[in-house]
């Protein structure tokens, strides 16, 4: 596979617009112009569409810093920048970004949260042991019974040359709110550009999506 190689002289001539140009720069290539996926880059997995990630502000510059990979992402192709770029233009790219092309990130994420079910007491009370129960028959298949992308499915996967890419749970950076929104829509509509994380809101309702969030961000996730 192939690795994007930035030159030495990356970091000079940055105009006064340092995010905008920082993109150009980096970002560009896969990202395109206008935050989507660069459609004829061959990549075995796409980069994601700015315009649609479920990221926040400090979410996204944690990636950009520290890589996809450290997050969980269980490629490499979303590479750490913290080497090739100060922090002060780590945040600048981050700030471009989403003023950019995710501006109505926040409007979006609480709109669906607030169209989805309310759990009651007792609903609260019993998630831990429903999102377990979730997990472990449905989420385990790919994420492996731990949560950390270790799975025979994924295994298999390889042999049939059609290769899945789950998450390590353990890493991840999404919060409660954003598991079960995931969970709930899929990774597609969130800006992955294929459908291996699908929607499951049709197989599982609310109580449940919000219960494998609550058991993820309990029992799973290792990391704040």
């Amino acid at each position: 596979m192939k690795r994007l190689l930035l030159p030495l002289f990356f970091l000079s001539s940055l105009s006064a617009s340092e995010g905008e140009e920082i993109y150009k720069k980096a970002c560009l290539s896969c990202h395109s112009q206008n935050g989507s996926t660069e459609k004829s880059i061959e990549l075995l997995v796409k980069p994601r569409k700015l315009t649609k990630t479920i990221l926040n502000y400090d979410q996204s510059y944690l990636i950009i810093r520290e890589g996809a990979h450290h997050w969980g992402a269980h490629s490499n192709i979303m590479s750490s920048f913290k080497y090739l770029l100060t922090d002060k233009q780590i945040h600048s790219v981050t700030d471009y970004i989403t003023k950019k092309f995710n501006t109505k990130r926040e409007e979006r994420v609480n709109k669906l949260l607030a169209a989805s079910k309310k759990l009651s007491d007792e609903e609260m009370d019993n998630r831990l042991a429903l999102g377990e129960k979730v997990f472990k028959k449905t989420c385990s298949l790919c994420h492996g019974i731990n949560g950390d992308a270790k799975s025979d499915y994924v295994e298999k996967s390889k042999e049939d040359r059609e290769f899945i890419y789950p998450y390590n749970l353990t890493r991840t950076l999404l919060d409660e709110d954003q598991i079960f929104l995931y969970a709930k829509y899929g990774g597609h509509f969130w800006g992955t550009y294929k459908k291996d994380m699908p929607s499951w809101k049709k197989r599982y309702n609310d109580v449940a999506l919000k219960s494998v969030a609550h058991y993820i961000q309990t029992k799973i996730k290792k990391l704040d």
